[in-house]
């Protein structure tokens, strides 16, 4: 089976179970499993950041730093796209009273400077208190610029706004652009880190900023039943993607281009954009259902809309990328004969 809808469909490699299997635990709702200690503090390092709190999943991490950094009445800015905004379920709103204030994105998949400085509410009573700058890196697969991230976190410092990164794909930034992945997080007060994308991990991400935001955060992760026991099993699988499976997606997004190469050729589709480990296309509404169905008698899932994306992950390897092509081909060369 070829899996393109998501790079969250990856599974643990036999490694990864090895570390799995014989990872020493303990309760770590009490602070006592080992495993967890010291992958949070490997990651903690890597990013530039006092310490770590792993979590679950990415919504949870997301969410307990949005509930660490606001508080009921507050706004935060995000981004149409964003994942807090659009794909987590409201649970800001929904769990901590706080307001998203989502803004267009760019094509690039920033949030304008002037819609950022814009959409920050006066000091009155009459606004919720805009209290948070959420961005995501990458977003789309695209990374953000460099100097682009350094401009808004430093117009949302000049407005007393705190500053929070969705980065469940920032090792494919930090791979894509050759940057320390302490370079990326070092402009955010906040980031959630994802293991369980691209770099394997059956689940986990980890949250990472100063120690009295991690403990604001550890007390919210309590609250959102987050807190678990013998988690050093999972903490030994993210750790081990982080020892072993970061270089390897640079070949995610190798593939990903080829991939993106050979679709452009057939002219029934529209490649909108390839970025990182991501190709978004446009399908004709009419060929929709039937490339669908004949896509899954080869044994290809794609999650087909209007617009699809195609996510390319470690499970995929140069072979795969060329029977899709050859399916995707084969398809509209009967189609169109």
């Amino acid at each position: 089976m070829i899996d393109l809808r998501s790079d969250t469909v990856t599974r643990p490699t036999p490694a990864m179970r090895d570390a799995m299997h014989t990872a020493p635990v303990g309760d770590d709702v009490w602070g006592d499993d080992p495993s967890v200690a010291s992958f949070e503090a490997a990651v903690a390092k890597r990013a530039g950041k006092d310490t770590a709190l792993l979590f679950p999943s990415g919504t949870q991490s997301n969410l307990a730093a949005l509930l660490a950094h606001c508080q009921r009445g507050d706004e935060y800015i995000a981004g149409q796209q964003a994942h807090t905004y659009k794909y987590e379920g409201g649970g800001a709103a929904v769990l901590g009273g706080i307001q998203p204030q989502p803004l267009e994105h760019a094509a690039d998949g920033s949030l304008p400077l002037e819609r950022i400085r814009a959409a920050i509410k006066p000091n009155d009573f009459h606004f919720a208190r805009t209290r948070l700058l959420a961005l995501e890196n990458t977003i789309g697969g695209k990374v953000l610029d460099a100097d682009y991230v350094k401009a808004a976190t430093e117009l949302a410092r000049k407005h007393g706004l705190a500053t929070h990164l969705d980065g469940a794909r920032l090792f494919n930034a930090a791979v894509a652009t050759d940057t320390p992945l302490a370079a990326l997080c070092a402009p955010f007060d906040s980031v959630s880190l994802c293991f369980s994308k691209g770099l394997g991990a059956p689940m986990g991400s980890v949250l990472v900023g100063s120690r009295a935001l991690i403990d604001e955060a550890r007390r919210w992760r309590k609250v959102l039943g987050g807190g678990l026991r013998q988690s050093g099993i999972i903490a030994a699988a993210c750790h081990h993607a982080l020892d072993h499976h970061v270089p390897d997606l640079a070949e995610d997004h190798r593939r990903a281009a080829r991939l993106a190469e050979g679709l452009c050729a057939l002219p029934a589709l529209e490649v909108e954009s390839q970025a990182t480990n991501m190709v978004f296309l446009r399908v004709p509404e009419a060929h929709v259902a039937p490339l669908r169905a004949w896509l899954a008698e080869r044994d290809i899932l794609v999650e087909l809309l209007y617009a699809t994306r195609l996510v390319v992950h470690r499970d995929l390897d140069d072979g795969a990328i060329e029977r899709v092509l050859e399916a995707f081909t084969d398809y509209f060369t009967t189609r169109t004969e």
